[in-house]
C-alpha cells in the first residue's frame, strides 16, 4: 500500500506545454507514472508526445478529467496563475491537486485555502517537490512521481518521508536507498507558509497505512506545524519517528530561502521544535547526514 498516490492513479499536467511542466511531464512517463492528460487552455485537441507515447490536451482540467479519469493534478503554472489553476481542479472534483509552482503570492494562496472549505480535493504545496509512491521493479519504474523529485533515488518499501524542504527530502530517500531500505510513500509539502497539506496530515495518514513501518519527518524554522506534529504523536504516535529540523543557525526575523521560514516574536525557533521533537520520543538528527541512521536506530 500507500498514501495518497499509487503506481495506477490517473495524473493529469497543468502547464504541460511550457518547458519546466514539459520536461517534468517525460521524466514522470520514463518513470512510469500514468499521465493520462495535459491542460493548455488554447492548446485543447493537441499532443504531448514522449517515448511513443501520445497524451492528449485539453482546454479545462474538467474536460480532461472527463475523458480520460484522471483524478489527480500537477500543477506547473507560472505564479500570477496557479492559484487559479489550482482552483480549476478543486472545481472539477479531483481527489489531488499537487502545486509546484513557487512564488504564489500569499493573498492568492490563502483565497484559494479558503474557496477549498467543504470541497474533497487535498493540495499538496505550493512551492513543493511533490509526491512519489516507488514501484515494485528493481529501479522503481512503474511507480507514480508527480512533481520534481528525481525517480532513480527511490526504492520500494516501508518507510515514510514527510519534508517541508525539497533537497532534504531527496537526501533522506537516498540515505535510506543506499541502505538498502525502500519507501512506501515520499511527501515534500512545500515551503510557503499558506500550504495545502501539513505534517500533521501525513503524519496521521503514514500511522494509518499498514505498510508503512517507520517515518521520516523534515521540517524548518518558522510557524508551529512541527509542534503540532509532534503533539499528535506523542498522545498517539504507533511507528517509530526520526526528525530533522533545518535552519538552527539562521538569524531571527531574516527569511531562509522558503517563504514560510522564518522565526518571528521568538516563535518557530529551531531549538523549540527540536525539545518538542524530543518529548515526543522523536528521534531527532543532529545533522542531515543523520536522518537515515536515527531512524534506523529507532527500530
Amino acid at each position: 500500500m500507500a498514501i495518497l498516490v499509487k503506481p495506477d492513479t490517473k495524473v493529469l499536467i497543468q502547464g504541460i506545454t511550457g518547458s519546466f511542466g514539459a520536461r517534468h511531464a517525460q521524466l514522470s512517463i520514463d518513470y512510469g507514472t500514468a499521465v493520462v492528460a495535459g491542460v493548455t487552455p488554447g492548446k485543447g485537441g493537441q499532443f504531448f508526445e514522449h517515448g511513443g507515447k501520445k497524451v492528449p490536451i485539453f482546454d479545462t482540467v474538467a474536460q480532461a478529467a472527463k475523458e480520460t479519469g484522471a483524478t489527480t493534478s500537477a500543477v506547473f503554472v507560472p505564479p500570477p496563475f496557479a492559484a487559479d489553476a489550482i482552483l480549476e481542479g478543486v472545481d472539477a472534483g479531483l481527489d489531488l491537486v499537487v502545486a509546484i509552482t513557487e512564488g504564489i503570492p500569499v493573498n492568492d494562496m490563502v483565497k484559494a485555502k479558503r474557496a477549498m472549505i467543504g470541497k474533497k480535493t487535498r493540495l499538496i504545496g505550493p512551492n513543493c517537490p511533490g509526491i512519489v509512491t516507488p514501484g515494485e521493479s528493481k529501479d522503481s519504474h512503474g511507480g507514480c512521481r508527480i512533481g520534481i523529485a528525481p525517480g532513480y533515488i527511490h526504492k520500494k518499501g516501508h518507510i515514510g518521508v514527510v519534508s517541508r524542504s525539497g533537497t532534504l527530502t531527496y537526501e533522506a530517500v537516498w540515505q535510506l536507498t543506499c541502505r538498502d531500505i525502500g519507501q512506501s510513500t515520499c511527501v515534500g509539502i512545500g515551503g510557503d507558509p499558506v500550504n495545502g497539506t501539513s505534517h500533521l496530515d501525513v503524519i496521521k495518514l503514514f500511522m494509518e497505512d499498514p505498510d508503512t513501518h517507520g517515518i521520516i519527518m523534515i521540517g524548518e524554522i518558522g510557524g508551529s506545524a512541527e509542534e503540532e506534529a509532534a503533539a499528535w504523536i506523542k498522545q498517539h504516535g504507533t511507528k517509530p519517528v526520526a526528525g530533522f529540523i533545518a535552519g538552527a543557525t539562521a538569524p531571527p526575523g531574516r527569511r531562509m530561502g522558503h517563504a514560510g521560514a522564518i522565526v518571528s516574536g521568538g516563535k518557530g525557533t529551531a531549538q523549540a521544535k527540536i525539545e518538542a521533537f524530543r518529548e515526543a520520543g522523536i528521534g531527532v538528527a543532529e545533522t542531515p547526514s543523520d536522518m537515515a541512521e536515527t531512524l534506523v536506530r529507532l527500530m
